[in-house]
């Protein structure tokens, strides 16, 4: 869905520079497609619940050659552009946050945030910071799934000849030398 600047200036209140702000949500959707603006509740840490927009959806990083979308919501409060985004990384699922610039509650840290300037930041340049950080610094990976990465006890022995002998690998993942081996 595409959203027009009038569109965007519509969904937000009064309380924000709503031309500018609309302007720059525009003009982030041009180069990051996978993000909607969004009226929704924001609970701050002390449990206060307000009204705000944000840019909820993916950013490409580039991780090892391989393009990923990383799940992000960036919360725009209405004295934007005097104070910076809230920004998160919003795992699925399947996903664990970890990454140099994340908190644990998925919080985004970066060094862009914290040094923000009014005229010197802004939405895009945010967003192409954190594909570049994310590319370096991934803020989530996949979860372990122990139930698929081993095989059933019964699978885990090999039959030799008239017996059978468990496979066992070391704390490192690779399987054991033949001199470390034992019989069954």
């Amino acid at each position: 869905m595409s959203f027009s600047r009038n569109t965007i200036k519509k969904m937000l209140p009064k309380a924000y520079l709503r031309k500018y702000v609309a302007d720059q949500i525009y003009v982030a959707l041009i180069y990051f497609k996978n993000l909607v603006p969004v009226m929704d509740q924001y609970v701050y840490n002390d449990g206060t619940r307000k009204n705000l927009m944000s840019l909820t959806g993916t950013i490409p990083a580039t991780i090892s050659d391989m393009t990923y979308n990383i799940p992000i919501c960036l919360w725009i409060e209405p004295n934007y552009p005097q104070s910076a985004p809230v920004c998160y990384v919003k795992p699925t699922q399947e996903m664990v946050v970890t990454g140099k610039y994340v908190t644990n509650s998925g919080e985004v840290q970066l060094p862009y945030l914290e040094e923000w300037k009014n005229g010197e930041c802004d939405l895009v340049g945010l967003l192409q910071v954190m594909v570049a950080m994310f590319g370096e610094f991934p803020p989530v990976c996949m979860k372990r799934h122990p139930e698929h990465e081993q095989a059933s006890c019964w699978q885990q022995y090999k039959q030799t000849d008239e017996t059978y002998c468990l496979s066992l690998t070391r704390d490192d993942g690779q399987p054991f030398q033949k001199e470390n081996e034992t019989n069954c």
